[in-house]
C-alpha cells in the first residue's frame, strides 16, 4: 500500500494503515535497543524523582526562613525605634525637671 502524505498530515492516521518505514541496508534487525539491566538506572531515577519531589518542599522551607528573619529583624527595628522615643521623651522630662528645680532655687 502505498500512502500518499506528508509527516504534518499522513494520509492515514491509523498506523496499521500506513506503510512501514523503510529500514536501511547496513542497519541490523534490533540493533538500536540492547539488552542490558537497568536496576541500577532505575534506582537512580527514582532517587532523582523522589529527589526532585523535594525541592518544592525545601524551597518553601527557605523561603519561610527568610520570611521569619526578616520579621523578626523588623520587630527588633521597631522595638528600637520605639526605644529611641521613649529615651527622648525622658531626656526631654529630665531638662523640664531641671529647669524646674533652676527656678525653684533661683527664686
Amino acid at each position: 500500500m502505498k500512502a500518499i502524505g506528508t509527516i504534518d498530515r499522513p494520509y492515514a492516521h491509523d498506523p496499521q494503515k500506513q506503510d512501514p518505514m523503510p529500514t536501511a541496508v547496513n542497519e541490523l534487525p534490533r540493533s538500536a535497543t540492547t539488552d542490558f539491566t537497568t536496576t541500577g538506572a532505575a534506582d537512580a531515577r527514582q532517587n532523582r524523582t523522589h529527589a526532585m519531589q523535594l525541592i518544592p518542599e525545601a524551597m518553601a522551607r527557605a523561603q519561610m526562613r527568610d520570611r521569619l528573619r526578616e520579621a523578626d529583624a523588623e520587630r527588633r527595628a521597631t522595638r528600637l525605634v520605639a526605644a529611641r522615643r521613649m529615651q527622648r521623651r525622658a531626656e526631654r522630662a529630665s531638662m523640664r525637671a531641671r529647669r524646674a528645680l533652676a527656678m525653684a532655687v533661683m527664686n
